[in-house]
């Protein structure tokens, strides 16, 4: 008797202490955020774009950090009636919620209107790193980006990168 109990306060010391570790390094791993985040519309705060986007667009970083490689982000892009990206793609996933307006998301390496594909207010596009793809808005747009950083954009024609041009 006096060894099976031995041998229950054991397993109940392990188990306690291997549990412990199993959430210390589950809370470490997946749980990046302190406390909640609640960000209301008019608590959006917009600033520039990157020097890398055509004149006339915003950004707002609702959370984590864009630029930083392996750290996950969520921003917010604002732009104008008639605003267009030509030909680019990225070097991460790039996930794109369409929250006010319309994006016309075409795919390819060429600006072609034909291939231009509706996706109004609600819709949710996934392109893939390295996939070349153009846009042009309808209204003034709203779109909410998220994934995993250093968010970037690579023109398919070096000549269309804004950041080039003095």
């Amino acid at each position: 008797m006096k060894n099976l109990t031995r041998l229950i306060l054991l397993v109940t010391v392990i188990a306690a202490v291997t549990g412990f570790a199993i959430r210390k390094e589950s809370s470490s791993r997946f749980d990046t955020h302190a406390s909640h985040l609640i960000i209301r519309p008019d608590d959006v705060k917009w600033g520039p774009a990157s020097p890398k986007l055509p004149p006339g667009a915003q950004f707002a970083v609702l959370e984590g950090d864009p630029s930083k490689p392996g750290a996950s982000y969520t921003l917010r892009a604002k732009v104008p009636d008639g605003y267009s990206v030509p030909p680019h793609w990225h070097p991460m996933d790039e996930k794109v919620t369409v929250i006010q307006g319309m994006m016309r998301l075409g795919m390819g390496e060429k600006f072609d209107p034909a291939k231009l594909r509706d996706l109004p207010a609600g819709s949710y596009a996934l392109l893939p790193k390295g996939e070349p793809h153009f846009n042009l808005y309808q209204g003034e747009t709203i779109i909410q980006l998220h994934g995993i950083g250093p968010y970037d954009i690579n023109y398919v024609n070096p000549a269309d990168d804004p950041s080039r041009k003095k």
